[in-house]
């Protein structure tokens, strides 16, 4: 439906556009046709006639011309994507390992359809901060979470929410420097550790945008030699255990803060990291367990296990 319309709609625009210098090319011969017809007293009559005829129609189709130049304007205004917005918190300082910050490459582990029922109710929010709140929200909430404390930190954030990365999920800003401080990846990965291969995109990333301080984030663990890559680059890793550990840190209203942000909306439906908007309940059409796909199939081809809750 929405293809037809965007078609229909470029058909018009072109049809406007043809249409205008169609007009104008009448409205200049019929005004040139006195100086070109120059003959009969009866042609100079007819000429003379079509006269005003030809500065209309001049008229209407510079007019249309006109039209069609501005509403292309305006499509592809409207076709760019705004810049995402920084925004400024400025609360009481975290422990010094949050700052050195991180990134995530923008997927979920890769699409295994489960087997035996699934369903897309959501359960229960928890009340306070436990391994709960992570196994219950999905990767653009966790990630709303990791930019949340790191702005109770002091720092100005921008988070990059969907689309192609570059490997950033979150820049930081300090008010004492010009540009990105340091940026941060997270992963909400609960059942893969996060590997070597990941740290190494990670350090990629940082060099290339001269940052020595980063922080990755993930809501499970690391294997042991993407620790060890991490200690010897200069990355800071926060794995569950230990963001849920600074969280309780915090003060009972930061917390409180900080739950929210997990449990804002449909915090259990996932997000589509290629379009940004939830991915909906989809059944294989040759039978099979749920699992999550996009509305915009077959477009976007992105897909994603749905657990039983």
């Amino acid at each position: 439906m929405k293809k037809s319309r965007t078609r229909a709609q470029r058909r018009a625009l072109n049809g406007l556009l043809e249409n205008g210098i169609i007009s104008s090319a009448i409205g200049g011969v019929l005004l040139f046709a006195p100086t070109i017809l120059k003959g009969s007293p009866v042609i100079n009559a007819v000429a003379a006639a079509l006269h005003p005829v030809g500065w209309i129609a001049l008229g209407l189709g510079l007019a249309m011309v006109a039209i069609h130049a501005l509403l292309q304007r305006r499509k592809m205004e409207e076709s760019r994507e705004p810049e995402a917005p920084v925004s400024r918190f400025q609360h009481s300082e975290l422990p010094e390992e949050l700052l050195n910050p991180p990134r995530r490459v923008r997927q979920e582990p890769p699409f295994r359809p489960q087997t035996g029922a699934a369903t897309a109710a959501p359960r229960l929010a928890a009340q306070t901060w436990s391994p709960q709140v992570f196994a219950q929200i999905e990767w653009r909430r966790f990630e709303g979470v990791c930019e949340a404390l790191f702005a109770q930190a002091g720092f100005r954030t921008r988070a990059q929410s969907h689309g192609a990365d570059g490997g950033v999920d979150v820049w930081l800003h300090s008010r004492h420097a010009q540009g990105p401080v340091a940026v941060v990846q997270c992963k909400h990965w609960l059942g893969k550790p996060v590997g070597v291969k990941e740290m190494r995109e990670f350090f990629g990333v940082m060099s290339a945008n001269k940052l020595t301080r980063g922080t990755y984030a993930t809501s499970g663990r690391y294997t042991a030699d993407a620790i060890e890559f991490a200690k010897g680059n200069g990355i800071n890793t926060l794995d569950g255990t230990c963001l849920l550990k600074l969280i309780h840190q915090r003060t009972p209203e930061q917390q409180k803060a900080l739950l929210a942000v997990a449990y804002d909306g449909e915090y259990w439906r996932p997000t589509c990291a290629s379009c940004g908007i939830k991915l909906v309940e989809r059944t294989p059409s040759k039978g099979g367990a749920s699992f999550w796909g996009c509305i915009n199939y077959p477009r976007c081809r992105a897909m994603l296990a749905m657990t039983a809750r």
